[in-house]
Order: C-alpha cells, then structure tokens, then sequence
C-alpha cells in the first residue's frame, strides 16, 4: 500500500475540483487516453487545481490502481489532491488523498473508520434534504451538490438543482459545499455568490485539451470570479 497523500487544501477558497473523463480529452487514435490523461493530472495540478477526482468508471480495479498510481506521482511537488470516485480499496492501495462517495455508497461514518487521519472523504448529494441527511450523519468533509446548471448530459432545467438550491444547501450545512453542473468562468461568480466554497467540473477543464497555459488561465479566471463576487458587500 502506497504512502497517502497528506494535508488535503479543503479549507482554500475557492476550491477548484478537476473530474476527470478521459474519453473527453484529445488522444492518439487507438489510445485509450490514459497516457494522456496522466499529462491532463499533471498540468492540471502545475496550473493550480486543489483537488482532482478520477472518475474513470470503465476501468476495472488493477486498471484503475495504476491510473491512480501514475496520477498522484504526477502531482508531487504542487498542492494538488487526488481522490478516487467510489473505489475506497483503490484510493488507500494507490495513496490517494482521498475518496469522493456516490449517492448510493456506504455512509461517512462507516468510511472513517477505514481510514487513516487526514483522509479526505467526500459526497455527491442533489438536493437539500439529502445534504442535511449526510451532513448529520457526519464524518464528511465536503460535499458537492449538482446538477445546478442543466447539461446535455443532465436533462433539462427541471431537473437542475439551480442557484437558490445550491444557496440553501449551503445555508443548511456547515461544511464546504462544492457545485457541479454547467459551471463555467461566466456563471462561477454567480455560484460564489451563492456561498459555495467551489466547485468541481468535467467540461470545463476538458475544453482546455489539457494545454498548460490554458489551464493556468481558466484558474487565474476562476478564482477571480469567486474573489471578486465575495468582494462585494
């Protein structure tokens, strides 16, 4: 088992959440993108991303262990985070930071006990009484809490958690609170606004194709948003 990563940056604001999707990043034709991916991860925590989830689910474990393995080596040396979505076994083996859990996964509680201190464990919820269910249940350290904005991926706007969702979401529980869906540099100081301490997004990072500099942008950009729309009385 592989030493984990240590001292996770929950506490910065705005925290900026990677999710990675390989299938949504260029790669050599008859590549299956990890290569690439790898070099996304590493970019990604040069340019300043605090947390990077992977989320490869087509991946089975040994796969998805040595993808893990390759990223958080690809992270020494920045402030960047790795956690693995739902595979608990593959974050501890891989020393990964931590664990982002489904909807569907065991509660808080039950992972704490697994881990070691220091261990970030997260959740995705999609609406407040869901958030206020998990957060009692405690041993979380962030949540994120999507779908606000509708995607095509997502459904439609009656579906989407929307702004004063998030806002009461926010306002019902005491730890960060992350958003997820349809975030882009536009929106991001409306989700600020909000109280979000962040938020995490597949697209957004992906439209970059990984570039160094495109990246470095889209987090000076980002975090400018959350500054300035807190700025404001």
């Amino acid at each position: 088992m592989a030493p984990p990563q240590t001292d996770p940056p929950v506490s910065a604001c705005p925290v900026l959440c990677l999710v990675t999707d390989r299938s949504r990043i260029p790669h050599a034709a008859g590549a299956d993108g990890r290569a690439e991916l790898v070099d996304f991860v590493r970019q990604a925590a040069r340019a300043g991303v605090d947390l990077i989830q992977v989320r490869e689910r087509d991946l089975d474990g040994r796969d998805l262990y040595e993808l893990v393995c390759r990223c958080v080596q690809a992270t020494v040396r920045t402030d960047a985070r790795v956690l693995v979505n739902d595979r608990l076994d593959v974050a501890l083996a891989a020393g990964a930071a931590g664990v982002h859990l489904r909807g569907d996964s065991p509660d808080g509680a039950r992972i704490r006990r697994m881990v070691p201190a220091g261990f970030l464990v997260g959740r995705s919820v999609h609406g407040p009484d869901e958030a206020v269910a998990v957060a009692k249940a405690g041993e979380l350290d962030y949540l994120i809490a999507g779908t606000v904005f509708s995607t095509p991926s997502k459904g439609s706007s009656h579906d989407a958690l929307g702004l004063e969702g998030l806002h009461t979401i926010v306002e019902r529980v005491s730890m960060p609170v992350l958003a997820i869906g349809g975030v882009t540099t536009t929106t991001s100081g409306a989700v600020a606004s909000t109280g979000a301490a962040g938020f995490a997004a597949i697209g957004l990072f992906a439209q970059t194709g990984g570039h160094a500099e495109q990246l470095a942008q889209l987090v000076v950009k980002s975090r400018r948003a959350f500054d300035t729309s807190r700025s404001v009385p």
